[in-house]
């Protein structure tokens, strides 16, 4: 049931989004402020939690992937934290998007990959190992990568304050991974448990901080629909098909050409909007209306990614349930060797 629930991720987001946007009501509280568990925004915890069931669900044999299959991980990292970025930079220059919807879409592209990329990988039936295994590391890396990025490309429209935004990333990703590997590691049966509901907590985390966000700024996403959509869809659509063709031109399996495909035009959305909300990530602008603009691009990127990784797992699912189908009784064989290539 658990597991059912939390594989309908897409379908979650886009209700929550939809729910927000007709009855933002319903919504606001998780942005506007009202709500401060620990002294901190509603929206920080919240992405706290999500890290937190990520610490948890780790393990050793997580990390010994890595070594099992460092060239996919090499190149899936690499690539999300070059094509996206970039593109996040184009689309904005492109679209001529104001200061504030310019830098929060920058942000989001320098984010890491999302969770919600581990489920459209499995629906997609590519190589989930290797996907799970390039979130983590793209989660781990970003917490210093993430910053030096965002200062140097947004550094044209806003000066960022790197150190900042480092110990942002520290406090609302490194903490709670830590934390919750801690808790594996020392109250095992616990953490069993809680590995069990955490993936659908999570879920239902991440659709609040877009729900919220979408709430919040109705008014703000109205008056830029056409060029932020543009921006936004640019950028998802480049972090998918580029991700998929150079990964192919290096001669990788398919299944790992899905995985990386996804890990790379998939973000963690949650995170972006988190950052962009903090109350020191909005101090660097100098007018608090384009500050108020910058968790924007991250709550339609959250909307955008699902439906488009959704659509393409439905068609490389099809894909591969035609092609096991004609090829019968090879297609056994013809699927280990796909994992084996996909582990190099």
């Amino acid at each position: 049931m658990i597991q059912r629930a939390t594989g309908l991720f897409a379908f979650w987001t886009v209700l929550g989004a939809a729910w927000a946007w007709f009855l933002p009501e319903h919504f606001v509280w998780v942005a506007d402020g009202r709500f401060r568990p620990f002294g901190q925004p509603l929206i920080s915890v919240l992405l706290g939690v999500v890290m937190l069931g990520m610490g948890i669900t780790l393990d050793i044999e997580d990390f010994r992937r890595i070594a099992r299959m460092p060239r996919a991980v090499a190149a899936g990292v690499a690539l999300q934290f070059t094509v996206m970025p970039l593109a996040g930079l184009a689309m904005a220059l492109a679209f001529g998007l104001e200061t504030g919807l310019a830098v929060g879409l920058i942000l989001v592209a320098c984010c890491p990959g999302g969770t919600a990329s581990n489920v459209i990988a499995y629906l997609a039936r590519a190589n989930v190992a290797l996907s799970v295994t390039m979130t983590m590391v793209s989660t781990l890396v970003a917490i210093a990568v993430t910053p030096v990025l965002v200062g140097w490309l947004a550094g044209i429209y806003v000066s960022i304050d790197r150190a900042s935004l480092f110990r942002e990333m520290v406090a609302v990703v490194l903490v709670p991974v830590i934390a919750g590997v801690l808790l594996a590691r020392y109250l095992p049966r616990f953490s069993r448990e809680a590995a069990k509901v955490s993936p659908l907590v999570s879920v239902f985390a991440v659709v609040l901080i877009i729900a919220g966000i979408i709430a919040r700024s109705k008014p703000l996403i109205e008056a830029h629909a056409g060029d932020l959509l543009g921006a936004v869809v640019g950028l998802h659509l480049f972090g998918f098909g580029l991700g998929w063709i150079v990964v192919r031109l290096i001669g990788f399996d398919q299944a790992a050409q899905r995985a990386i495909a996804i890990e790379v035009g998939m973000q963690n959305s949650g995170l972006g909007a988190s950052l962009a909300s903090s109350s020191a990530f909005r101090s660097q602008f100098v007018s608090p209306a384009q500050a108020a603009l910058a968790p924007v691009p991250a709550a339609l990127s959250a909307v955008c990614h699902v439906v488009i990784g959704s659509v393409l797992a439905s068609i490389w699912a099809r894909t591969v349930a035609r092609e096991d189908s004609a090829g019968g009784a090879g297609s056994s064989a013809d699927s280990s060797r796909r994992e084996a290539q996909a582990n190099p």
